[in-house]
Formats: C-alpha cells, sequence, structure tokens
C-alpha cells in the first residue's frame, strides 16, 4: 500500500499547514514594514502619510484579525465551504500583494483591504487549521517519543 499522506498525515494537512503559514507570513511580514512604508517621503519609496494617520491605518490593520474571521467563519460555513473559502481567500490575499507592487495610494488602499487578516473574512479555514494542527501534532510528538 503507496502512503499518500504528507509524512505520514492526511493530505489535507499540507493545504492548512501552507495555507496558515502564507498567511501568516503575510500578515506579520505586514506589520513589520506598514508604518515605515506610509510615514517614509514620496522620494524615498513611500506614501509620505502623517504618523498619526499613518498609525490609525496600522491600528485598523491590526485589529481586523480579530473580527474578520467572524465574517470569514460565517462565509465559509454557510455560503463557500472551507475548500472553497480557502481558494478564494488565498486568491483574494495574492490580488492584494499585488495591488501594492504598484506604488500609488489607491493601489495601496486596495491592496491593504484585499490582504487584509483572513482577507476579509473570506479564508477562515486557516483559522482553523491552527487548532486543527494543534490537534494533529499531539499524536505526532508522542509517535516520535515513542521511537
Amino acid at each position: 500500500v503507496t502512503d499518500r499522506g504528507f509524512f505520514g498525515h492526511p493530505r489535507g494537512l499540507s493545504t492548512l499547514f501552507f495555507t496558515e503559514m502564507w498567511e501568516r507570513f503575510s500578515y506579520y511580514g505586514m506589520r513589520a514594514i506598514l508604518t515605515l512604508y506610509m510615514t517614509k517621503t514620496l522620494a524615498g519609496g513611500g506614501l509620505a502619510l502623517d504618523e498619526k494617520y499613518a498609525a490609525l491605518i496600522y491600528a485598523t490593520y491590526v485589529s481586523s484579525v480579530w473580527y474578520l474571521p467572524l465574517i470569514g467563519g460565517w462565509l465559509a460555513d454557510k455560503v463557500l465551504g472551507a475548500r472553497r473559502a480557502v481558494l478564494i481567500g488565498g486568491i483574494i490575499i495574492a490580488c492584494g500583494h499585488y495591488s501594492m507592487a504598484i506604488n500609488t495610494r489607491l493601489n495601496f488602499y486596495a491592496g491593504l483591504i484585499l490582504s487584509s487578516p483572513r482577507s476579509l473574512g473570506a479564508i477562515s479555514g486557516p483559522a482553523a487549521a491552527s487548532s486543527f494542527m494543534t490537534f494533529r501534532r499531539r499524536p505526532m510528538s508522542s509517535r516520535i517519543s515513542a521511537r
């Protein structure tokens, strides 16, 4: 019998793991550079926004990690389904990142909205992926320590 799993785990776990990794890399990477980009001068490649306004945008972006999964959970449960929610959410986040590659304020705001945590709630799968992967790690660690 050929094992078609992901290192002994169900095949779907790899999708959950890499989606979660990508979403977190996107979110924490954006947190690291967002304020610097917004406050840097136009000549320096930034948007030259006032620090107070940049802090407001940053706070809104960071706080969205708490309220957008509520919308995403509803969309995934009632409208899209888990697999479609992860796929659509990943596409929306990618579009947001591509939008930010063009250095204009309109593209910045559009990209920020599209790449916001959980992609406007459409990507609720990774929110659940963390708890699912935590559940899966325990048996794996038990098997490793038993050998």
